[in-house]
C-alpha cells in the first residue's frame, strides 16, 4: 500500500532533503541482499542532516502512521533495511561527522553515516583504531554496524561492535531523544538501553550519535596462511588452537571449492586445497605466538605455514578478502540461495563442517564454506539454478537443515547479519516462543504503531498486520 507523505513538505527541512522522485525512491527500494524482484519502492526519501530533523521526520510520520525505514550504505545481506512497506526511506548518510575526538579518553564521537573505514583513518594518527571492524567496513557505516551488532574477522580477539559501543543518542519513533549508555567504561545504572537498541535493526529507535571505545594499535601485525591436507585437518587446527589459548586476532577458514572460486576471481595461484588465514596482533612476543601456533597446526597434517607483514601480508590474504565476491562470480548459471551466517559453540564447529560437506554430497548441491572460524562463525553459500524450483527446493531444505543443527547445539542462525526479512522463520526455533513474545512486548512499548522499520524480526508485521497482543 502506499502513504500519503505530502505532510513531509511541512516540515522545516530543506527541499533538497526530501524527494518523491522516481530515481530516488527506485534506488532506496532495496539493499545488498535483497533481489531485484522484492525491492520495495518507499513513497518518499528523506536526508536528516541532524539529530532534530530525525526527530521532526518520526514524530510527523508516527502521528500520521507512516513506516519508516532507517537507511544508510545499503549493505546489509538480510534485507535489514530494504522496506517490507512503502513509506519513507530514511537516508542517513548526510549525518557523517566525526564529532569529537578524545585520545586520551580512548574515545571518539561520530554520527550514524560515517564510514567504518573513515573513523580508523581518523584515530590512526593518534596511534589508535576501532577494534571490531568488519571487513565491509570500507563500505558500511557505523550506524549501520551497531544497528546489526555487527562484527568480523577480529572477532575471536577483540569481539563485537556491541562491546565496542559507550554511548548513545537515539531518536525513539514518536521523535523523543535519548541518551543511553554511559562514557565510562563501566555503569550499572539502570536499565541498559544502549544494548538493547545496538542490534535492534532500527525497530526500536533511529541512532543519531555514538560514543566508541578505541584501543592502541599493537606495535606488530603478522599474518598469514596455513594450507592442510583435507578440510578436516583445518577445522580441528581451527579448533585446538582457540582452545589451546593461542593469541590469535583473526582465523578465518576457507575450505577447497572456496579457494578455487577465489583462483578464478583474483587470479591467485592458491592450491585448491583448505586454507586458514591468520593474524596476530601483540606488543612484544610475537614470534613466540606464531611458533605456537605453528606447533598446533603441526598436529594435524599442516602441508605448509606462510607468515608475512606489510604489503607481503596483503599478497597473501587478497583471496580471503575477495570470497564472498568470487563466490557470486563463480558460475553464471548460480546464484546464492541465501548467505548463510550461523555461529556455533567452538567445540562443534568441525561437526558443522562436516554437516555442511555431507549434505552438499547428498543432495548435489555446490556449497562453499568460509568464515570467521576462530570464533564460531560458517558462512556458507548454498548455489542454485534460479530456473530449476527442484533445485531451489533441495537448497531451502539444506539451509534449515543447517540452521536447526546450529540452534541444537547452542548455536544462532545468525552471527552478524542479523534477522532482518531472511532470518524471521527462526526466531523462534531459536529463542523460544515466550523469550520472542517478551521481544513483541519491547517493540511494542518502544513503538506502539510500529512506525519503526516494520516487518522485521516479527513476520506477522509483514503486511501491515499489528503485533500480536
Amino acid at each position: 500500500m502506499t502513504h500519503d507523505c505530502s505532510f513531509l513538505r511541512k516540515l522545516s527541512l530543506g527541499e533538497n532533503q526530501i524527494s518523491f522522485g522516481d530515481s530516488h525512491r527506485s534506488g532506496h527500494a532495496g539493499d545488498w541482499g535483497t533481489p531485484e524482484d522484492e525491492h520495495v519502492r518507499p513513497d518518499a526519501v528523506v536526508w536528516p542532516e541532524s539529530t532534530v530533523d530525525v526527530s521532526t521526520v518520526l514524530s510527523a510520520a508516527d502521528e500520521n502512521k507512516v513506516p519508516v525505514t532507517p537507511y544508510a550504505a545499503g549493505t546489509s545481506l538480510e534485507g535489514n533495511a530494504t522496506p517490507s512497506r512503502d513509506g519513507i526511506r530514511l537516508d542517513m548518510t548526510r549525518m557523517d561527522a566525526v564529532l569529537d575526538v578524545r585520545p586520551d579518553d580512548f574515545q571518539i564521537d561520530v554520527e550514524p553515516g560515517i564510514l567504518g573505514k573513515i573513523v580508523d583513518e581518523t584515530v590512526a594518527k593518534h596511534g589508535l583504531f576501532f577494534p571490531p571492524l568488519p571487513s565491509s567496513g570500507d563500505i558500511s557505516t557505523i550506524g549501520g554496524m551497531i544497528a546489526n551488532d555487527a562484527s568480523g574477522m577480529k572477532t575471536v580477539k577483540y569481539g563485537e561492535v556491541s562491546d565496542w559501543v559507550l554511548e548513545l543518542e537515539a531518536v525513539l519513533a514518536d521523535g523523543e531523544i535519548i541518551t543511553a549508555g554511559s562514557k565510562a567504561v563501566k555503569t550499572s545504572s539502570g536499565y541498559n538501553l544502549k544494548d538493547l537498541i545496538v542490534g535492534s535493526e532500527g525497530t526500536l529507535a533511529v541512532v543519531t550519535r555514538a560514543t566508541l571505545e578505541l584501543a592502541g594499535l599493537p606495535e606488530q601485525i603478522r599474518g598469514g596462511r596455513a594450507i592442510f591436507e583435507s578440510i578436516s585437518d583445518a577445522v580441528e587446527a581451527v579448533s585446538d588452537v582457540v582452545r589451546s589459548g593461542v593469541d590469535v586476532a583473526t582465523i578465518e577458514l576457507v575450505d577447497g571449492t572456496s579457494a578455487t572460486m577465489a583462483n578464478a576471481y583474483t587470479g591467485s595461484s592458491l592450491p585448491d586445497a583448505p586454507m586458514v588465514f591468520l593474524e596476530f596482533h601483540a606488543n612484544h612476543g610475537i614470534e613466540e605466538e606464531i611458533e605456537f601456533c605453528r606447533s598446533v597446526f603441526d598436529a594435524h597434517d599442516v602441508r605448509r605455514v606462510e607468515v608475512a607483514e606489510g604489503d607481503e601480508m596483503d599478497d597473501l590474504w587478497q583471496a580471503r578478502r575477495e570470497l564472498a565476491f568470487a563466490v557470486q562470480a563463480s558460475d553464471p548459471e548460480l546464484s546464492p540461495l541465501h548467505p548463510g551466517d550461523v555461529t556455533v559453540p567452538i567445540s562443534h564447529y568441525p561437526e558443522m563442517i562436516r554437516l555442511v560437506s555431507r549434505l552438499a554430497d547428498e543432495h548435489g548441491l555446490l556449497i562453499p564454506c568460509f568464515g570467521h572460524a576462530g570464533d564460531g562463525n560458517l558462512h556458507y553459500s548454498v548455489l542454485v539454478d534460479e530456473s530449476d524450483p527442484d533445485h531451489i527446493e533441495r537448497a531451502r531444505d539444506v539451509q534449515m537443515e543447517i540452521v536447526k543443527k546450529a540452534i541444537s547445539v547452542g548455536g544462532t542462525c545468525t552471527g552478524e547479519h542479523g534477522i532482518g526479512r531472511g532470518k524471521r522463520e527462526y526466531l523462534e526455533l531459536e529463542h523460544g516462543t515466550e523469550s520472542v513474545e517478551a521481544m513483541r512486548r519491547i517493540k511494542r512499548a518502544f513503538d506502539p504503531n510500529d512506525t519503526l522499520n516494520p516487518g522485521k524480526m516479527f513476520p506477522e508485521t509483514v503486511e501491515g498486520g499489528q503485533m500480536r497482543d
